[in-house]
């Protein structure tokens, strides 16, 4: 009796290899169950998160799970199941959660959970993620805070030559009655 051999299909392995390109190229995933979404609105949504400098994309959840471990990222097992497209953010994840819950409101997209930098999210706390503010705004937050005491130096220090110019103008006045 000859042994069992498991044969691969080359083209499984090349899709599996695509998809480990294109995971490696981002640092945050945001699983979700696209179900029930017709083709309009899913290119409303991919039209959206590309304004944003983010991918949406369908996968096979076999695929994806062998090129996340092929990556080192956590296991996500339990959120690839069923339908999946994943949302691939370049830049700001926080964003692109905000749009997917968004989103979510008026499509029957599901969220089921993700990867963000490097930890596990579950579905409630990819939601609770896009409440916060995003990092551009934290940053405009900090800008203005680290300027306020600055900006306040500078009321202060033209407040004394504009009053001693108003003083002199009301002595000018005072003398020239």
């Amino acid at each position: 009796m000859a042994a069992y051999e498991v044969k691969v299909q080359q083209h499984k392995v090349d899709a599996v290899e695509i998809l480990k390109q294109e995971f490696a190229t981002v640092d945050n995933y945001i699983f979700t169950n696209y179900r029930g979404l017709t083709v309009e609105q899913i290119t409303n949504l991919r039209k959206k998160l590309w304004e944003e400098n983010a991918r949406y994309r369908v996968v096979k959840n076999r695929f994806a799970k062998i090129a996340l471990k092929n990556l080192d990222c956590p296991e996500v097992d339990d959120q690839l199941t069923g339908p999946t497209a994943v949302a691939l953010p370049m830049k700001d994840a926080n964003t692109v959660a905000k749009i997917l819950v968004d989103f979510s409101k008026v499509a029957p997209i599901e969220i089921k959970g993700g990867i963000v930098e490097g930890r596990v999210f579950t579905a409630d706390q990819i939601i609770e993620f896009s409440k916060l503010p995003s990092r551009d705004e934290l940053l405009a937050r900090l800008v203005g805070t680290m300027q306020a005491p600055i900006q306040n130096m500078v009321y202060v220090l033209d407040a004394l030559p504009t009053k001693l110019v108003r003083t002199l103008q009301a002595v000018a006045d005072a003398k020239s009655e």
